[in-house]
């Protein structure tokens, strides 16, 4: 008697070829009781794809062979065994032939009991690794053309500041809020581990709360957050609309870059800019930021330090000294009175969160329905309810405190002040903070500094 164990796998594409569980098994039992082969168990993979060796009932067909009660397996077609060359040849080879039990493929009719079915196998399965790699070209293709197109790359678990709807990246206006507030304290000279603990201690997201530096880390270096979309590396600009301006954006990055390319190893840190005015200055002649290094302020076009800065190549803006640049600022501050300030009007920027509080009444609304039915457990629904009612109260307060208006004259020379009194002290990053606060911009050109207070 010849024992057979039958082999059958389907996947969601391959019952579209007409291999489902069924057509294989009616045929197998055919092929094996016109060759008086005992069928001693059917092993069924349904919904398994062919690409790994992953399976449970392969598996258990595996062990029943190692354990001595299979002489054959049978299969309907080559690539139900797998899809892969390697797999294949590793299969039949080292588990099959092995332990003395022969592979049987019905569609292609042959076995490796005779010596043209073994050489058919190796060849068969160049043909079954050839599809299967056509299949994930196409299905590449496909994705690169997505990303290429705008759409977002990520299924719906949406980046922070970002919902999934209908395949799309829509602006969730609390997360905004707090992607925008990172991205400000973290250029303003705070150190990646005080942005993490601010964010912490006051903040949560629809993933919970800000678990971790790495966290803070990947959101900040997110061209996401400028509109991009990202695929294998390569970034496309997407369909959604930005959270963080250009600008802000490569600021940020640049505190990283700067620190990898300029600083001593032991001095090394990505969380801190290493100048006085970093991030502040401009070129008057081509509009592309400064840079400090080897001790001076540079235009990135000039200096060609990174591409992706570069606006005029054949800029010849002068480079300056760094200390006598950070001199000259610090004298103009430390000069500056009240009347040298020109009034300007205060344009208030109105707070408005009502689409996004209406969304949480709804969902607060399903949540009801849902404790209603008894579909979800009670604490998940509470721990959502609770997380919801934080967001809207939150948002709630911020319309109620009205509009936003920009620094007022006297702020600034609070700032001014603070930044004076810091001045004999080595802690640059809380210079920096006071600077940032005072300093819209700082634009050279050559021997001309133009400082535009905020």
């Amino acid at each position: 008697m010849i024992r057979g164990a039958c082999y059958v796998r389907v996947s969601t594409d391959n019952q579209l070829e007409n291999y489902s569980i069924e057509e294989q098994t009616d045929r197998l039992k055919s092929y094996c009781a016109a060759k008086d082969i005992t069928i001693t168990k059917f092993y069924t993979d349904g919904g398994y794809s062919g690409g790994n060796t992953n399976r449970p009932a392969l598996q258990q067909m595996l062990a029943d062979i190692t354990a001595g009660s299979i002489d054959v397996v049978v299969v309907y077609k080559l690539d139900r065994l797998s899809r892969s060359q390697k797999d294949t040849l590793m299969l039949i080879e080292d588990k099959f032939i092995a332990n003395g039990v022969n592979f049987i493929s019905v569609n292609e009719n042959f076995d490796t009991a005779s010596p043209f079915g073994k050489a058919m196998i190796g060849m068969l399965s160049v043909f079954a690794q050839l599809e299967k790699d056509q299949i994930t070209e196409r299905f590449t293709m496909g994705r690169i053309g997505r990303a290429k197109n705008g759409y977002y790359h990520g299924g719906p678990t949406a980046p922070t500041g970002y919902d999934y709807v209908d395949g799309c990246l829509v602006i969730n206006e609390y997360e905004a809020l707090q992607v925008k507030e990172l991205y400000e304290r973290f250029a303003n000279g705070h150190t990646l581990h005080e942005c993490w603990r601010h964010m912490q201690n006051h903040y949560s997201t629809k993933y919970g709360a800000w678990s971790s530096e790495t966290l803070v880390r990947h959101v900040l270096q997110n061209d996401v957050y400028i509109g991009n979309v990202k695929f294998k590396g390569v970034s496309y600009k997407g369909r959604h609309e930005p959270i963080i301006s250009d600008e802000l954006f490569y600021s940020v990055q640049d505190i990283f870059n700067t620190s990898k390319r300029n600083i001593p190893s032991f001095r090394r840190s990505p969380f801190k800019a290493q100048t006085l005015l970093s991030n502040l200055v401009y070129c008057g002649k081509c509009g592309a930021r400064f840079h400090g290094e080897h001790g001076n302020y540079a235009c990135y076009s000039r200096t060609k330090g990174d591409k992706k800065y570069i606006i005029d190549p054949n800029c010849k803006n002068k480079k300056w000294k760094i200390a006598d640049l950070d001199a000259l600022v610090t004298e103009y501050l430390a000069k500056l009175s009240f009347n040298d300030l020109e009034p300007r009007p205060a344009t208030p920027v109105k707070k408005d969160y009502s689409k996004r509080i209406s969304e949480i009444d709804r969902q607060l609304s399903n949540l009801i329905d849902l404790y209603q039915v008894g579909s979800i457990p009670m604490e998940v629904i509470s721990q959502k309810a609770d997380a919801l009612s934080k967001e809207k109260a939150f948002l709630v307060h911020q319309e109620a405190a009205g509009s936003t208006l920009p620094l007022s004259n006297e702020e600034i020379l609070l700032f001014r002040d603070r930044f004076l009194q810091l001045l004999s002290s080595d802690d640059l990053q809380a210079k920096r903070a006071c600077l940032t606060n005072v300093i819209e911009k700082i634009i050279v050109d050559d021997d001309n500094v133009d400082i535009v207070l905020k």
